[in-house]
């Protein structure tokens, strides 16, 4: 039986990631911060609920031995824990901005530390980390998130060469948007009161991110996701990203297709117009 231990499994894609691999026959390790609270995962023989917070490194050793002592081993690591900070640069309190950092790039960094040397052990496992189709372009009000998300793509594709040869694999997974609660629960947006110049702009991008535009956008299911995700996991080709979503995929064809200028042009008009 083969193991994965998911950060951030209280809701949306961690959750459902979590669920889907149990169905598999998968031994689970579904963390979060508060497993106490947790209703919908119930924990057996192959699922355990674990206290994990990517800003508590204490949690993070813990949960990883505690899976170990469990399961006998890891498989697979997905990190996917994360936290969206929205809004114009000026208006972010300095919390705002280390906390984006902490939770999508660091608290990554963290959790694959503390997990390396049980993978060096046994010459093999896996790290899939959730990074967004906004690892691979950009869209109005989300520099920070940009910064961490392309920060990621970055540790992930690089770290490749010095784990590969120790038989430890590394995948990105992509998705665009997604229907869960992370623009509300997990979205901490900015308040532009004392920037008010900004108020116009901020007012056009929410409204693309309302339920009606999500429709129009195409947003996948979370467990839409946690299919592709459970694809690299289970994946033997060395295939490195996984773009999840369609609307993810076409917003990655006209970046690729378009000279910059265009594609810049058409995300103002999409998210701005």
């Amino acid at each position: 039986m083969k193991t994965i231990l998911i950060t951030g499994a209280s809701s949306g894609i961690g959750k459902a990631t979590a669920q889907f691999f149990h169905q598999k026959g998968w031994g689970v390790a579904a963390t979060m911060r508060t497993p106490e609270k947790e209703q919908d995962l119930k924990p057996d023989d192959r699922l355990l609920l674990l206290k994990l917070d990517v800003q508590d490194k204490e949690t993070i050793t813990d949960a990883v031995q505690e899976t170990i002592n469990h399961f006998g081993q890891i498989d697979v690591v997905l990190n996917n824990a994360g936290y969206g900070a929205a809004g114009p640069l000026e208006a972010g309190t300095e919390e705002q901005i280390r906390r984006q950092f902490e939770v999508n790039l660091f608290g990554v960094i963290d959790v694959t530390r503390a997990v390396l040397p049980h993978f060096r052990e046994k010459k093999s496992g896996r790290f899939i980390n959730v990074t967004s189709i906004g690892g691979l372009i950009t869209l109005p009000l989300f520099s920070l998130y940009h910064a961490t998300k392309w920060g990621l793509e970055g540790f992930t594709e690089a770290l490749q060469y010095e784990l590969n040869p120790l038989g430890i694999e590394l995948k990105i997974v992509e998705p665009g948007g997604v229907n869960t609660d992370f623009a509300g629960r997990s979205l901490d947006m900015f308040d532009t009161s004392q920037v008010p110049e900004y108020v116009p702009t901020v007012q056009r991008m929410l409204q693309n991110f309302s339920e009606d535009s999500g429709r129009s956008f195409g947003y996948s299911s979370s467990e839409d996701i946690a299919e592709v995700i459970f694809q690299a996991a289970t994946d033997e080709s060395g295939q490195l990203r996984f773009i999840a979503g369609e609307d993810a995929k076409q917003f990655w064809q006209a970046r690729q297709n378009m000279p910059y200028e265009d594609f810049r042009a058409m995300i103002k008009e999409q998210m701005l117009g």
